[in-house]
């Protein structure tokens, strides 16, 4: 709920307080109910308080436990409190009104280090204990809240974003060409594997599932979760696995509905997102409270060039979601005269750091701005979706069923599948086969496989040693993941933490402009753990994929949206449509940018040159998807960012 700072000085000489009060002046960009702090010797905490739960309003944070020895200051909320106050055994009449800072250093209190396993929320806190003179911190499981790090031989300091640390630097602001190194490199949505970097060299980031501990001047990063699905969850019958479901997701999103502001959800035409608002509308309706949706709409002057399967403008399916569900305050947004390109320096101010998700930049910081004039406190969304409560792909599952021979159960789920997409059995199992047998695919394919545009320069690559360095994180010299199939995917992305970090990034940073939190039920780690833990048929059965979350919303949903396995969502097609008025401007700085000497050292000229001679096709709509087209508003993003650096 606030932007933290911290000082921590191992010198002989402590200038914690001058430090800190520097960080906290460099926060005050941000809008906040109250900055408070607190310091001794040589230790500062602050704090850039943002009321948004009902306990949060007129906390002290930092908080100083005097009985304990304790001083927390925390970017917290946090979600199993019911379940941490019944572990602690915290009186009942201190429950209603005790803030979640104070409720970690409780935990701490009793847990120690190990304090961050017990915790569900998204959160980085810092704890300052006397008695052992050391300081303690912490990110969630996903890195829902970012919290980085300078460190010299004299302090260590600390900041929820790295502008104020770079104050304390002075003009000391030097690229970190392993970072960049990476992001060229990765040719997925993923800017970095190694967690632990940021685009500047001397500031460091506590990667998610990571405690860091500094005591006689020694830092320790640690590892404290790693989700598993080593077990797996057995009942007697469908239906108990949907009732089970449908309790574990209820409590994850009833619990991100703490705010005593209003409750905002982002609304597409999908199961995702269209489940949150189902489940959040049965908690805020007996309590007479509005849902704010917001979604995103094309302008009316795009036209559709996508295939009959995609939809660009999803709103016949999000009106009629809004209309099944009711108590829903609707917002229709399609930001006419906004674009990628226009948000670029706004966007690079914001992230402060390169970004890939330019696509959907500009609607992605709109409905933040929306949502302000709203006074919604918390924005739901669900992002990780698709790795949890909707996951169930059809043909990875039956490409499995058909390599153990389970032949009548194959046949039976490829019938009623072909009919409920749409399609011939004989397409289905081609796709099935293809899947099951992918070196088939690759021999009918030697000579037409297509691979996205490498853009890092090849010397860079070498120098910097990037592509070993990524090899470890199972990334291949294609920038693409190595894994064979969606399952060891969905086990990498559990496994590794660098899945996290962009996402968490970007809706830290604007939860601080705007002063409102985002929220993903999908990524509740109680949720997460549950999906894990079931048979793959839970997902996939009787020719429905995603069949877990169809059937958990049974009457929570229109049966168009839930049932709905012929067409889905496509957001960010029209980026170069919106991009029309600009588009000279456009090639013009494109132009520059190839005639960089300073930036091309970083980029592979050939590829460069090769993809600016097929922009004279221009700005039409169906080139959104065009690998080179991206490829330069991702070089043009990094090549701003290196201006602003320079």
């Amino acid at each position: 709920m606030s932007a933290i700072a911290g000082v921590f000085h191992t010198g002989k000489q402590s200038l914690a307080w001058q430090q800190g009060d520097a960080l906290m002046e460099a926060l005050s960009q941000f809008p906040c109910n109250t900055a408070q702090a607190w310091h001794a010797d040589n230790i500062f905490l602050g704090c850039h308080n943002q009321w948004i739960t009902p306990e949060s309003i007129n906390e002290r944070n930092p908080f100083l436990d005097d009985e304990r020895g304790l001083v927390i200051t925390a970017d917290a909320i946090i979600d199993n409190r019911i379940e941490l106050f019944n572990r602690l055994e915290v009186e009942q009449q201190l429950r209603r009104n005790m803030t979640d800072s104070e409720l970690i250093l409780l935990a701490y209190d009793k847990w120690g280090d190990r304090t961050p396993i017990y915790l569900a929320g998204d959160y980085a806190f810092l704890i300052w204990d006397c008695r052992r003179q050391k300081l303690f911190g912490a990110r969630d499981f996903s890195g829902g809240r970012t919290l980085y790090y300078h460190r010299n031989n004299e302090r260590v300091a600390f900041c929820t974003t790295i502008e104020p640390l770079l104050t304390l630097l002075g003009k000391e602001r030097l690229l970190n060409e392993q970072w960049l190194a990476e992001f060229l490199a990765i040719s997925g949505m993923v800017d970095v594997a190694d967690a632990s970097k940021t685009a500047y060299r001397n500031i460091e980031q506590i990667p998610p599932s990571h405690t860091i501990t500094i005591t006689a001047g020694r830092v320790t990063l640690a590892r404290y979760h790693q989700l598993r699905s080593d077990e797996v969850v057995r009942f007697k019958s469908n239906d108990e696995y949907v009732e089970a479901f449908q309790d574990v997701f209820q409590q994850a999103v009833t619990s991100r509905l703490r705010t005593h502001r209003n409750v905002g959800a982002q609304l597409s035409g999908g199961l995702d997102s269209g489940s949150i608002v189902g489940f959040a509308s049965k908690t805020l309706r007996p309590q007479n409270k509005s849902l704010h949706t917001f979604s995103y709409v094309p302008t009316s002057d795009f036209v559709d060039y996508t295939h009959k399967s995609m939809i660009t403008n999803e709103r016949p399916l999000i009106e009629s979601t809004v209309e099944h569900v009711g108590g829903i305050e609707e917002h229709y947004l399609d930001f006419r005269g906004r674009d990628s390109y226009s948000e670029i320096d706004g966007f690079l101010d914001i992230n402060e750091m390169p970004y890939k998700f330019f696509e959907n930049s500009f609607w992605i910081k709109g409905m933040f701005e929306k949502a302000e004039e709203q006074g919604v406190g918390v924005l739901l969304n669900g992002g990780r979706g698709n790795l949890s409560i909707s996951w169930g792909a059809a043909i990875p599952y039956y490409a499995t069923l058909l390599k153990k021979m389970r032949w009548i159960k194959l046949l039976r789920e490829m019938r009623q599948y072909s009919l409920n997409i749409g399609s011939g059995r004989a397409h289905v199992f081609s796709n099935v086969s293809r899947a099951a047998f992918p070196f088939i695919e690759h021999l009918r394919s030697v000579g037409e496989s297509y691979h996205y545009p490498m853009i890092i320069s090849p010397e860079f690559a070498k120098r910097t040693d990037v592509f070993n360095r990524l090899g470890k994180y199972g990334i291949d010299e294609s920038g693409w993941f190595a894994a064979k199939n969606v399952y060891d995917e969905r086990k990498s992305h559990f496994d590794e933490v660098y899945h996290w970090n962009a996402g968490n990034t970007v809706s830290t940073k604007l939860s601080l402009r705007y002063s409102l939190w985002k929220r993903d039920p999908t990524n509740d780690v109680r949720v997460i753990r549950f999906c894990l833990s079931l048979p793959e048929d839970q997902y996939v059965q009787n020719g429905m994929d995603r069949a877990l979350i169809r059937r958990a919303t049974d009457t929570l949903l229109p049966d168009k949206v839930r049932l709905n396995q012929r067409t889905r969502g496509v957001q960010g097609a029209d980026w170069v449509h919106r991009m029309r008025p600009k588009w000279q401007e456009f090639k013009e700085e494109l132009r520059q940018m190839s005639q960089d000497r300073a930036f091309m050292q970083f980029v592979d000229g050939k590829v460069v040159r090769s993809a600016l001679a097929g922009f004279e096709e221009g700005a039409q709509s169906k080139l959104a998807i065009d690998p080179n087209y991206r490829l330069l508003m991702r070089s043009l993003i990094v090549y701003r960012f290196l201006k602003k650096l320079n």
